[in-house]
């Protein structure tokens, strides 16, 4: 599975909900910014502007551009880095205290029978839905490929 797909199987109104999370701090701290502008195909790129070219991006995404949803996955993520490494820390994945682990380390043996569920119910009430199962299937394609996205 791709990460446009992942997209695709969470759908539409999920999308919009991380689209509209990224923060632009973030992705300039972690240089992703001009990235995301280009990719976005914008000029200028603020939330506002985000927000209106959400449509596009999904259409974009429906037809599977691999491009552009592997750099908004980088964006919404490093807007979350909290969440991720407590993600990681739930799962016992070690990682550098950011989020950022190594993937030749053996993570996918902690992906266990029943993994994303556990991490749904464990993080559902704390932050929004359609941040924690992009997660759980965002992880799911960097250690594996599962076969189907996983959303709920």
């Amino acid at each position: 599975m791709n990460v446009h797909e992942v997209y695709t199987g969470l759908g539409e109104e999920r999308f919009r909900d991380l689209t509209t999370s990224i923060s632009m701090g973030s992705l300039r701290t972690y240089k992703l910014f001009e990235t995301v502008k280009v990719r976005a195909r914008l000029s200028k790129l603020n939330r506002a502007k985000l927000r209106q070219v959400t449509p596009k991006l999904w259409g974009r995404l429906t037809e599977g551009d691999e491009d552009l949803a592997k750099d908004l996955a980088q964006a919404i993520l490093v807007s979350h880095l909290e969440f991720v490494a407590k993600a990681l820390d739930f799962l016992g994945i070690s990682h550098d205290g950011n989020g950022f682990f190594d993937k030749d380390d053996e993570a996918e043996a902690r992906l266990d029978e029943g993994w994303e569920k556990r991490t749904l119910d464990n993080f559902r009430e704390s932050y929004p839905e359609a941040l924690v199962l992009f997660y759980i299937n965002h992880l799911g394609v960097e250690l594996g490929s599962p076969e189907a996205v996983f959303v709920g």
